[in-house]
């Protein structure tokens, strides 16, 4: 009996994290043991989320793909489905189907350095490839994160940077400084000042708003960095998660299906802007 790929599985909300005044974290465990077992995915995948009576969304899973109990999202309450999702409170009940489409292509980055490029909420679909690299921090080289937020208010897994400082470089900015903000100011690109290209050995993963990753592209092209080096997640565009609802096609091809993740080769043709 071949199963209803649109039926999604009942999961439980275990517990609900305040990142900011609109982003919250939710750890999610799929009640079916089965199914919760089979639970394996790639960093940079996502997840179709019911929230019943509201509508069903796709969600970046940000927990580490070693976690195998219960997996984590991050959503920033924007639309419908999010508003009835920060409604619910721990125990409640959620539909999630998936883990779905391409992530981050880790095979190829190891053994180089990589450059992690994160704006906003965009720092979310990077978290588990960070955590996989921390874990697995001998089969890669020089490790980066730059990471930009409008406020320091607006900065996400604030507890997580100095634990991550202790495997990888961390960067952090933001847009608009406050009194007590010691770090850099100004959009992600400001990180980029001290910053050269040492070998060809270096990959870029980048996730954040459109603005943010057109012009972290120009500016890494402009440090000829290879197209096919430069990968970032696209996972704005995306609905239904399989290809039918056609809400993701951008050129000719679906970005829940063949990404969310794209290097810049692949895209770079059918987009008006870099990204």
């Amino acid at each position: 009996m071949v199963e209803n790929p649109y039926l999604p599985k009942l999961a439980k909300i275990e517990a609900i994290k305040e990142e900011t005044v609109d982003t919250r974290t939710f750890k999610i465990k799929i009640l079916d043991e089965k199914v919760r077992n089979s639970f394996n995915f790639t960093p940079g995948q996502f997840v179709e989320l019911t929230v019943f009576g509201y509508g069903e969304a796709p969600f970046s899973i940000t927990s580490s793909p070693y976690e195998h109990e219960n997996f984590s999202i991050t959503v920033r309450r924007m639309g419908n489905v999010t508003r009835g999702l920060f409604r619910l409170k721990e125990g409640d009940i959620i539909g999630v189907r998936g883990p779905f489409g391409r992530g981050w292509p880790i095979e190829k980055i190891k053994g180089n350095d990589i450059l992690i490029v994160g704006g906003g909420i965009g720092l979310a679909p990077l978290k588990p490839l960070i955590e996989y690299i921390i874990l697995q921090r001998r089969l890669f080289n020089n490790v980066i994160l730059f990471y930009g937020a409008k406020t320091p208010k607006d900065i996400i897994y604030k507890e997580l940077f100095d634990i991550w400082k202790q495997y990888i470089n961390v960067e952090l900015t933001v847009d608009f400084a406050e009194k007590d903000w010691g770090g850099h100011s100004g959009p992600v690109t400001v990180l980029f000042k001290n910053f050269k290209l040492e070998s060809n050995n270096i990959y870029s993963v980048q996730c954040g708003p459109p603005i943010m990753m057109h012009f972290v592209t120009r500016q890494l092209l402009s440090m000829r960095m290879e197209p096919e080096k430069i990968y970032f997640s696209l996972e704005r565009n995306m609905k239904c998660g399989m290809g039918f609802c056609g809400k993701c096609m951008t050129g000719g091809r679906y970005v829940c299906r063949e990404g969310p993740v794209f290097n810049y080769s692949e895209v770079k043709n059918f987009l008006e802007t870099p990204v």
